[in-house]
């Protein structure tokens, strides 16, 4: 078999692998995200896209939304990446001054590296902020150290459908989904 016809047939492979996984995700039966029955608390201010402080029994912390990542705008060994500013812009309008219920996901942990708490954010209207984050295209599916968690296949088919209507950053005219260029 010539060469070209051997990467032919791989490439045929890999895209048939490709529409087989993006139909399973689209297919599999999930049940839907209900907002926690927690108390609510007072968003204090946002970080970034997917880092915001809340007061909790009258302390400040620091909460890192898990399972999506936004462009960086904070990092002080990167520069702002592309639809960063925009992502945080975002997570400010749909948070400043609200309140919010958070869930955590014991296959999470509590904390991350940076001493963050590690929850899934719902805003008090019932708004997901985490989901709707990536369906908006201000973020990607962000699944950490290979480590499954509650609403991982929700948000893989948020950011699949966002990316199919070439929303937010994955549109042509912005990153085309590229974030790790700078903005």
């Amino acid at each position: 078999m010539s060469r070209s016809k051997l990467r032919r047939l791989v490439s045929a492979c890999l895209l048939l692998a490709s529409v087989v996984v993006a139909v399973r995700a689209a297919v599999a039966p999930i049940e839907p995200a209900q907002p926690p029955q927690t108390s609510a608390m007072q968003v204090v201010d946002v970080q970034d896209g997917d880092t915001i402080s809340v007061r909790i029994n009258g302390q400040v912390e620091k909460v890192r939304l898990i399972g999506v990542d936004t462009p960086e705008t904070k990092d002080p060994r990167k520069p702002v990446q592309c639809f960063g500013q925009e992502a945080s812009e975002w997570t400010k309008r749909a948070l400043e001054g609200r309140q919010v219920r958070l869930e955590s996901d014991p296959s999470q942990g509590a904390r991350d590296k940076y001493d963050r708490l590690l929850a899934y954010v719902w805003r008090d209207d019932g708004m997901f902020i985490n989901r709707s984050l990536i369906e908006e295209g201000y973020g990607h599916e962000y699944t950490y150290a290979s480590q499954p968690y509650k609403y991982q296949q929700e948000f893989q088919r948020a950011e699949l459908a966002a990316e199919s209507a070439r929303r937010g950053l994955w549109a042509d005219d912005t990153c085309a989904g590229d974030t790790k260029k700078p903005a």
